[in-house]
């Protein structure tokens, strides 16, 4: 895993630019108003989680991106499809995890989150995905106090 000196799966990944900081429209601050969650907001949660393996933020390496983000504040869905950078990133249920991980803890529990890999970019797609999907798994991920804190780190503001 991460920090035990093995090389890197992907060492050169192509960096994209970080879209700008959203500007809070007098609506958002209006406290009369409802708040609902759009595809916006919950992109602005996990574009800044941390690769597990480089320096960099899912957002500068294209895993997530706000077109891949689809909220329905009504019905209480958010769903969200990551792109590992390569077809056999062995770190894709650990990135989805770390996704999952950051929305359930701060979104309300109303939300029913459905965290998945796009179509057709990795080779156990269908595997990770059912993981990714099934909450006894994910749930029982999070005891792992190794996973739970490498989930953490991805998590963590960069310093």
């Amino acid at each position: 895993g991460p920090g035990s000196g093995a090389p890197l799966e992907n060492a050169n990944p192509l960096i994209y630019r970080r879209s700008g900081e959203r500007p809070v429209t007098a609506q958002e601050e209006d406290d009369e108003l409802p708040d609902s969650i759009d595809d916006r907001e919950i992109f602005d949660l996990i574009r800044s989680i941390n690769d597990p393996e480089h320096p960099l933020t899912l957002e500068e390496l294209n895993v997530v991106e706000q077109v891949r983000v689809k909220v329905n504040d009504a019905e209480s869905t958010v769903a969200v499809e990551f792109t590992p950078t390569i077809p056999h990133c062995s770190m894709a249920t650990l990135i989805g995890l770390s996704i999952k991980v950051k929305l359930l803890r701060s979104l309300p529990e109303r939300f029913k989150l459905d965290v998945h890999i796009t179509p057709g970019t990795h080779a156990s797609e269908h595997a990770v995905n059912k993981q990714l999907a099934d909450k006894e798994r994910v749930a029982a991920a999070l005891e792992n106090s190794h996973l739970l804190e490498v989930v953490n780190q991805c998590l963590s503001a960069r310093s």
